[in-house]
C-alpha cells in the first residue's frame, strides 16, 4: 500500500513593529514665573520635542522595513515548502503509476503461471535417466514402481527401465497397471491394500512380466485384450489366462473409480490405454509416450496405425489430462497435441 504524504503549509510567523506604535508623551506643563523666562522655556521646548519627533519617525521607518523584510522570508519559506510538496506528490505518483504497471506485468506473468505449472508441476514429470525405485503417491493416490528388466524382441534384447502404476481406488483397494519386471517391489508398494484388478495395456513383458505373481498374492483378475494372448502364451503359456477380455469402448467399475478402456492399435493389435475421467489420467502403454509414439524395441511396428490412434483417440481427451506411460516420465494430451504435426 502506498501512502500519500500530504504537504505541510509552513505557518509564518507574522510579523510586528513596536517602535512605531510607542506611545510618545510631549506633553510637559510649566509654570512661567516670569514672561521671559517662559518664552525662552517654550522656544527651547519646541526645539527639544522637534528633535524627538524626527527620531521617532526614523525608528518606525526602520522597523517597517523590518517587519516587509521579514515578511517576504516567510512568504519565500512558504512558496518553497509548497514546491517541495508539489514535486514530493509528482514524485509519488509516477512511483505510484510504475508500481502499477509492475503490478499489471506481475498479473499478466502470473496468468501465464498455470499453464507452465501444468507440465512441470507432476512428480512423475521427472527427466533423465530412469532410475528403478518408488515415486510417490501424488496428489490423486497414484505410486509408480519403476524396474530394470531385459526386453527381447525381433531376436535383440534391450534393457530397459518400465514403468509399473499402481493407483488407489479410494477404498483400501488398488488397480495394477502394466506389472513389469520386479514383482516384489511392486506388491510391497501395494502394502496391506487388496489388489482389485491387474490391467495390463498389451502382452508384451514390460506389461505383464509380473502378471501372474501380482494377481495370485491378492487373488485378483487380470485384463488384457484378446487379440494379446499369442503374445501372453509365449511369456506365460497356456496354463494361466487373463481372467477379463478388455476391448475399447468397455469400462469398468473399481471401488470409486470408473476405468474406460481405449482401444489403441499399432504397437500391436490388441492395445489399449486406460483412462480415468476423475482423476484426469490416461495410461497409454507404450502408445504414447513423452515427446514422441512409443516404440516396441526399436522398431514401428504399425506406425500410420498408431498416429491414427494417438491423433483420433487419445488427443481427443481434455487437455489437461495427464499422460503416464510405460516407459518415462509423464507429460500431458495439451503437450503432445503440439508435437502431433511434427511426427506426421
Amino acid at each position: 500500500m502506498f501512502w500519500k504524504r500530504k504537504s505541510k503549509k509552513q505557518d509564518g510567523q507574522e510579523a510586528t513593529g513596536s517602535a512605531a506604535e510607542g506611545a510618545v508623551d510631549t506633553q510637559e506643563e510649566v509654570e512661567e514665573e516670569t514672561e521671559s523666562e517662559a518664552a525662552g522655556v517654550a522656544a527651547e521646548g519646541e526645539k527639544t520635542t522637534g528633535a524627538e519627533k524626527a527620531d521617532e519617525t526614523v525608528e518606525a521607518d526602520e522597523s517597517v522595513k523590518a517587519d516587509k523584510a521579514a515578511k517576504d522570508d516567510a512568504d519565500s519559506a512558504e512558496a518553497e515548502d509548497s514546491d517541495d510538496a508539489e514535486a514530493s506528490t509528482e514524485t509519488e505518483t509516477e512511483t505510484e503509476t510504475e508500481t502499477a504497471d509492475s503490478a499489471d506485468e506481475d498479473s499478466e506473468d502470473s496468468e501465464d503461471e498455470p499453464a507452465k505449472a501444468a507440465a512441470t508441476d507432476d512428480v512423475f514429470d521427472d527427466e533423465g535417466v530412469p532410475e528403478p525405485g518408488v515415486t510417490g503417491p501424488d496428489s490423486s493416490g497414484i505410486i509408480r514402481v519403476r524396474s530394470e528388466g531385459v526386453f527381447e524382441f525381433d531376436g535383440t534384447k534391450h534393457e530397459i527401465v518400465s514403468n509399473t502404476w499402481i493407483v488407489d481406488t479410494g477404498d483400501d483397494g488398488v488397480i495394477v497397471i502394466d506389472p513389469a519386471h520386479d514383482a516384489d517391489a511392486i506388491l510391497k508398494a501395494v502394502g496391506d491394500r487388496e489388489i482389485y484388478l491387474v490391467a495390463c495395456t498389451n502382452g508384451y513383458s514390460p506389461h505383464i512380466e509380473s502378471a501372474i505373481k501380482v494377481a495370485e498374492e491378492g487373488d485378483a483378475d487380470i485384463a488384457l485384450h484378446p487379440r494379446e494372448m499369442r503374445i501372453w502364451r509365449r511369456f506365460h503359456g497356456a496354463e494361466h489366462r487373463p481372467e477379463i477380455e478388455v476391448e475399447g469402448e468397455g469400462s469398468f467399475e473399481i471401488g470409486d473409480l470408473r476405468v474406460d478402456v481405449i482401444a489403441l492399435p499399432g504397437t500391436s493389435p490388441g492395445s489399449v490405454g486406460y483412462y480415468i475421467g476423475s482423476l484426469g489420467v490416461v495410461f497409454s502403454g507404450d502408445t504414447l509416450r513423452k515427446g514422441e509414439p512409443g516404440k516396441v524395441g526399436d522398431s514401428a511396428i504399425d506406425y500410420s496405425k498408431q498416429l491414427a490412434s494417438i491423433g483420433e483417440a487419445l488427443l481427443s481427451l481434455p487437455g489437461d489430462t495427464r499422460v503416464l506411460p510405460d516407459q518415462g516420465p509423464a507429460t500431458t494430451i495439451a503437450a503432445e497435441n503440439v508435437n502431433f504435426d511434427s511426427w506426421v
